[in-house]
This record gives structure tokens, sequence and C-alpha cells, in this order.
């Protein structure tokens, strides 16, 4: 079994499920008392906080890298970055560092393919809905990635950043979600992507009646499938 690096804390109510489903993924997969071999280094969340205030894209780029070569230093083989957001310097990464990087959008793009959908909404952070880190990986893989409009994107960001990171879970927003999932899948979404890894904390399948692509879950399967060869 290969080790993994978990680079966490952003959020880390997220980084919990990601420890869990890859302790739960090993065991169903091996049985008996083993789980994965991890290193889990979290960031401070307030650090990224003020260099986004700056628009330091470097800065924040230098935390995410410096996490990561930790993780490497503790002995991790691969190394799975615990937030859509993040990927944003995967391929970055993938070129300066030595372990291999299991991209979350990668890993999401094929169970799109997997369950034969062609065009899915995405939902997440401004930067995960309006830059093209993401959605450039989905495009490859022959998926059509619809956004929410202008306005519903600046909400989605707000409640991701000031309820959801910190563990505030409020109904009127997530029937406000609803909503914007509601447009989606009248433009033609076919299902809906949570692409950041708070949303599942929030929306859960039975909550709409479309697929929803748990990208917590994708990613922390693909992280088992890594740690253990397949």
């Amino acid at each position: 079994m290969k080790t993994l690096g978990l680079v966490g804390g952003t959020g880390w109510v997220s980084s919990v499920d990601y420890y869990r489903l890859i302790n739960q993924g090993v065991n169903e997969v091996l049985g008996g008392h083993e789980f994965a071999r991890c290193v889990l280094y979290s960031i401070n969340f307030g650090d990224i906080a003020v260099l986004n205030e700056r628009n330091d894209t470097e800065g924040i780029y230098a935390l995410i890298k410096d996490a990561t070569k930790k993780v490497i230093k503790g002995g991790a083989e691969g190394v799975v970055l615990c937030a859509n957001t993040l990927h944003k310097f995967a391929d970055r990464l993938r070129e300066e560092i030595e372990a291999p990087v299991i991209h979350i959008a990668e890993a999401t793009a094929g169970e799109i393919n997997r369950r034969k959908f062609s065009t899915v909404g995405l939902l997440g952070t401004k930067y995960t809905m309006e830059e093209d880190f993401y959605t450039s990986k989905l495009e490859s893989a022959n998926i059509r990635t619809i956004v929410p409009e202008t306005e519903d994107r600046q909400f989605i960001n707000a409640v991701i950043y000031n309820e959801l990171l910190k563990e505030i879970f409020k109904e009127e927003s997530k029937n406000r979600f609803l909503e914007i999932m509601k447009k989606l899948q009248g433009r033609g979404a076919e299902g809906i992507v949570l692409g950041c890894t708070e949303i599942p904390l929030i929306i859960k399948d039975d909550d709409f009646d479309l697929p929803l692509f748990n990208t917590t879950a994708i990613h922390a399967r693909a992280a088992v499938d890594f740690a253990l060869g397949k």
C-alpha cells in the first residue's frame, strides 16, 4: 500500500471527510484491521484568507507547495489536495514536486464519463466556477460545463467562505443552492458537480432530482485506488 499525503485545512470541515472516506475505502477492499497510510498537513485557512484579500496568488501557491513538500518529506508517495480550488495549482505542482498529484477534476471527469453524462452544472468557489483550471479538465473529457449566473456565483462563494468553512449550515442557504441547481437543470444540466468539498455537507443526494457528483467522495475513492495500485 502506498502512503497518501493529504493537504487539508481548506477547509478542515471537509478534510475530516477525506480522512474518514479514505480509511473506510481502504478497509472495504482489504478488510480486517487494514486502513490507509496517510500523512495529513492541515493549513491554517486564515493564512490563505489574508493572501486572498491581497490577491497574492503566488503567496498562496508557496503555502500549498510548502505543505506538499512537508507531506512528501513525511513519506507520502501521492498527494491529495483536499479542496477543488487548490487544483488551480495542481498542474504547476506536478512539474515542481517529485510525487504524483491525484487530480480531483480528472477523477470527477472519469466518474461523469462512467455514468455517460455529457453536460453538467458546476457549483464551487468563484475561482472554480470562473477560471478554467477545472472546466478545462472536464472539457478535455468531452464534458460541457454550465455555471450559475454572476449573482448566483457570488452567493455560492459567500456561503462557502462565510458559512460552510465555519461549519455553519443554514436552511435558507441550502434552499437557495437548490434554486440555483434548478436553474442549471433548466439550462440543460444532466447532473450537478458539487465542486467544492464543503458543498456535500449541506446538499445531499436525495435533496435534488438530478444525479449529484460529490467531488469529496470521488476524489477520496481515486486516492484509495492510487494507494492500492488499482
